[in-house]
């Protein structure tokens, strides 16, 4: 049904985009590098659930209302942008860092996950990003547009949950090395932080 061709080169061009370090790389990696390999697996993951909202909003065309709609794209902007601005705060005034020797972690997995589905569904970025980029593979001759996107998005979300998991898994042996250190065990919170808010302030200054 899917052109081969089209396939081959949309696979080539998603990959390079995905490991290419943006926002939700730093995020993965900012998580991995501060509670460990399974809290950073955990964010990637929840990337990856918040694409398969956007690649079903692209396909439902609530994309194309976002795109349109001024008010609405900076609505769910600042809320994004807000969103992280609040979780780069709390993590740089936090003053119960993790225990040198194999503390338990910061932040759950499961609350990492969540707190990374709701990051990428409020930026309106990605939004436009399935949008804009998913349609420029469909062929309407090679049968269902809408379940072409759907692959499309699949294959999308599967190549980002890797480069995540592999960012994940490198940040995450790092910062078991780095929390050995008392000095650094002291600061990986407002370093986070800072990570946290730099990509807030990012995603509000960023246009349509």
């Amino acid at each position: 049904m899917i052109d081969h061709t089209a396939l081959i080169t949309y696979i080539l061009i998603v990959l390079g985009f995905v490991f290419i370090p943006g926002p939700a790389t730093l995020l993965t990696m900012a998580r991995a590098a501060s509670s460990g390999t399974r809290v950073g697996i955990a964010t990637g993951a929840g990337i990856a659930a918040g694409d398969v909202v956007h690649t079903t909003m692209a396909i439902v065309g609530l994309s194309a209302i976002i795109a349109t709609s001024a008010l609405l794209f900076s609505v769910v902007k600042y809320a994004g942008a807000g969103f992280l601005i609040y979780l780069g705060i709390r993590a740089i005034l936090d003053k119960a860092p993790l225990e040198v020797n194999g503390g338990a972690p910061a932040i759950s997995a499961a609350r990492a996950f969540r707190q990374a589905v709701l990051t990428e569904v409020l930026n309106p970025k990605t939004a436009l990003f399935f949008l804009a980029f998913l349609p420029q593979f469909v062929r309407p001759e090679h049968g269902s547009t809408t379940l072409q996107l759907a692959l499309f998005g699949a294959a999308f979300v599967l190549l980002g949950l890797v480069s995540t998991v592999v960012f994940a898994v490198g940040a995450g042996r790092l910062g078991n090395l780095l929390r050995r250190h008392p000095a650094v065990v002291k600061w990986q919170g407002k370093v986070v932080g800072t990570i946290y808010c730099a990509i807030g302030v990012r995603l509000a200054l960023q246009e349509r």
